[in-house]
């Protein structure tokens, strides 16, 4: 039983709450029994699985953690042993800079058997807030580096004079998604093999970027 806020295993805890740390070590925690749960029914074993009076006082456990409400169970996980891979269907994300907006994006790609490309400047998947958004979905979903999309790609842009119902998407195919308020830039508009819009017969002026990418899928 750990009864030290020092110990080894509470100060790795703290430190993966810093991306630098997650990326110098190859490590990232989970906060929740449904998270950690997820990871054991996808096949993927903790380094490390902290129990609340079991394996530490929940008094400490609790002060590692960032949920209002205290946690029962901490994991630390392997980066590497998330799934790999692609998929016929792809959202990529380009420097979606919102973690839960991340986060719920990987968990629509789970739902429609997609997989998930972020490009440089785009929210950290292994922060506290994306993985509770994505709901278990990051020990499902491949994430598929930004040069290795599957193709061809279109392209969600307001100013796309293509219906997206309109569009041929057989796959294998990519969309792409940009930030909510910069959007996708012209250099990655260009590159595109078509660029589409979403219809919105309302009169709301836009979507949030979450929901695009779910009524693509």
């Amino acid at each position: 039983m750990i009864t030290s806020k020092d110990n080894p295993k509470l100060k790795l805890v703290r430190a993966l709450q810093r991306k630098k740390e997650r990326e110098q070590m190859g490590l990232f925690a989970c906060e929740g029994e449904d998270l950690c749960d997820a990871a054991l029914a996808a096949g993927i074993e903790p380094v490390e699985l902290l129990v609340a009076g079991v394996d530490v006082e929940p008094s400490l456990l609790a002060g590692v953690s960032t949920l209002p409400h205290p946690t029962r169970v901490i994991g630390v996980f392997r980066a590497a042993d998330l799934p790999r891979g692609t998929r016929d269907a792809c959202l990529a994300l380009w420097r979606l800079a919102d973690p839960g907006n991340v986060g719920t994006l990987i968990r629509s790609a789970d739902a429609f058997e997609a997989c998930v490309s972020l490009s440089e400047g785009s929210a950290d998947p292994l922060s506290q807030k994306a993985l509770r958004a994505s709901a278990g979905a990051i020990f499902r979903v491949p994430l598929v580096p930004w040069e290795a999309r599957p193709g061809p790609s279109v392209a969600l842009d307001a100013r796309g004079e293509l219906s997206l119902a309109e569009v041929e998407l057989a796959p294998p195919v990519t969309i792409l998604l940009g930030a909510e308020r910069e959007g996708l830039p012209d250099d990655v508009l260009a590159a595109a093999d078509v660029i589409a819009s979403i219809p919105m017969p309302g009169e709301a002026e836009s979507l949030n970027v979450a929901a695009a990418g779910a009524i693509a899928l």
